[in-house]
């Protein structure tokens, strides 16, 4: 059996005129992570880091996925090789690592993901990843099909952003605007005019440094402004937010009126 291509990865390495849109998964349900990927995203983010998901749930999310167009990537719940290798063992390509804040950081994340003559990742023969084995040739060549995703997230990594993208083996940039607003004293105000000018000026270095960017935006109109800013991938929202402000909106239209007549209706 040939080694499935990494689409993410091809994105990266050249991008499509139209910029691949994702959203992120929080419910931690197959049944919603199926269903969003035959909603029309490009790709989906299994989170990890802020969602109580281990790795047998993982990988019954991207089983999920899988047969769905959109692609998984994973972001893991921190910079550790251990976790690394076991999701990836269970079939993670794509690895998102949160709150990386220099070069050494960026190498660790990337030596994790990378087999032995390249970096730290365990070997095993039978898993997921290798199609239990079936895959051919799958230790010399998984790591062509590897891409690291590494998250910017305060002030101090987004001065050592050239750094961290020279790094070999880094595929792309994604800027946490949560974080980051945190991180600049702005709390919960990610529209704050401070924290958009650093996530553009962010964007603007990675673009000089030649490494797409990515982001996350809670509404069409900030993804609309992300990309015309040039961020290479952009995330609209959750599966729970996109259903909360669907529900909301619902009840908010139909308003007083659905207090009805009294009675039991009988």
């Amino acid at each position: 059996m040939d080694l499935p291509q990494n689409r993410l990865k091809q994105w990266f390495r050249n991008p499509p005129q139209r910029r691949p849109l994702g959203s992120w998964l929080m419910a931690a349900s197959p049944v919603t992570a199926e269903a969003m990927g035959f909603a029309g995203f490009d790709f989906l983010v299994l989170d990890m880091e802020h969602v109580p998901v281990d790795v047998p749930q993982a990988a019954a999310l991207m089983r999920a996925i899988a047969g769905t167009p959109a692609e998984t990537m994973v972001r893991l719940p921190w910079n550790d090789p251990i976790t690394v290798k076991r999701v990836m063992d269970a079939g993670a390509t794509t690895l998102m690592f949160p709150y990386i804040q220099n070069a050494q950081e960026a190498r660790a994340a990337v030596a994790s993901t990378r087999y032995p003559g390249r970096g730290t990742r365990g070997v095993a023969a039978m898993h997921r990843a290798s199609r239990y084995g079936t895959v051919d040739d799958y230790l010399n060549r998984a790591d062509d099909e590897i891409a690291v995703v590494l998250q910017i997230e305060t002030p101090e990594a987004l001065e050592r952003l050239p750094e961290i993208a020279a790094v070999e083996g880094v595929d792309a940039l994604f800027l946490g605007p949560g974080d980051l607003s945190a991180a600049m004293g702005h709390k919960g105000a990610i529209g704050h005019a401070d924290v958009q000018t650093a996530l553009r000026e962010g964007v603007a270095r990675a673009g000089r440094e030649g490494m797409p960017c990515g982001i996350v935006g809670a509404t069409p109109e900030l993804v609309k402004g992300y990309i015309d800013a040039g961020f290479a991938f952009v995330a609209i929202a959750s599966d729970l937010a996109l259903m909360m402000g669907a529900a909301r909106n619902a009840l908010a239209e139909i308003g007083a009126g659905h207090e009805g007549k009294s009675g039991t209706g009988r």
